[in-house]
């Protein structure tokens, strides 16, 4: 069912402009490039809403703010908005710092936005308008457990409804969900969180996704989530000794690359609720 979304993505090759954070730009224009994507990256704000023009999606990761590139996500967002381009939020660290938590709640008032991707204590942050969250990692009181599963289900569906968006909270289980339906989503390793930027290439992937299957966005999302997992699994059984997480950040990539509609949909672990 989901592996469709990744031929269709092979197939269209969308250009997704992002406006993202220095840490991870290489990686999240690599991963494009794996899933059969195509990055530009932009963030100057007298460059941006051309760049926009031209692309099918937009991806906006708050990860290294300024106040340059602050405007620039205003301007992009506004402009896709107004051409109707896919267009994805990344909150990374909402809640952290004051500047993230306004910066991203003001993000969500002025413009829409196809999907928004982050922890479940960034969501949270946005959900409330505030909240706190260690570093850019969830918050562990926050983590999505079997044992909370029925009210964090509960909760995204009621802020993908109220928020009129397709919401991924990712992390130990992952939820992917709009108003009615949530995928419950259990693929992945926890060695994942010891590699710089798995999130940031998550949210470049999954805008691609968005944009080559627009009349399936809950399952775009879902499938992206589902291929950045396996890929993390498939990439876990290849290592060898001596190799450490710079290894499995590259065998990541290289199992996207080499990634199918086959592999996928027998690989992938979900649930739909």
């Amino acid at each position: 069912m989901l592996g469709k979304c990744i031929t269709n993505v092979r197939n269209s090759v969308p250009l997704v402009h992002n406006i993202t954070n220095y840490v991870t730009v290489n990686d999240v224009a690599n991963v494009l490039l794996a899933c059969g994507g195509s990055p530009i990256m932009s963030d100057e704000p007298e460059d941006v809403e051309d760049i926009t023009s031209i692309c099918g999606g937009l991806n906006i990761n708050i990860g290294t703010l300024n106040k340059r590139t602050i405007e620039g996500m205003f301007v992009a967002g506004k402009k896709a908005n107004e051409i109707g381009t896919v267009t994805l939020l990344d909150p990374v660290g909402a809640g952290a710092s004051k500047l993230r938590t306004e910066t991203a709640v003001k993000l969500m008032d002025e413009l829409k936005f196809d999907v928004i991707r982050g922890n479940i204590s960034e969501i949270k942050t946005l959900a409330l308008g505030s909240g706190t969250t260690k570093g850019v990692d969830a918050d562990v009181a926050d983590a999505v457990t079997d044992d909370n599963l029925d009210a964090a289900v509960k909760f995204v569906k009621e802020f993908a409804k109220k928020s009129g968006s397709v919401v991924a909270i990712t992390g130990a289980i992952d939820l992917v969900a709009d108003g009615d339906r949530c995928f419950v989503i259990r693929n992945g390793r926890p060695e994942m969180g010891k590699i710089t930027g798995t999130g940031c290439q998550l949210s470049g992937m999954m805008t691609a996704f968005v944009v080559a299957n627009r009349d399936s966005v809950l399952e775009a999302a879902a499938a992206a989530v589902c291929t950045m997992g396996l890929a993390g699994e498939i990439a876990w059984s290849r290592m060898q000794d001596g190799d450490g997480n710079a290894t499995y950040r590259n065998r990541i990539i290289d199992a996207i690359y080499n990634m199918d509609e086959e592999t996928l949909d027998k690989g992938a672990k979900y649930e739909l609720r």
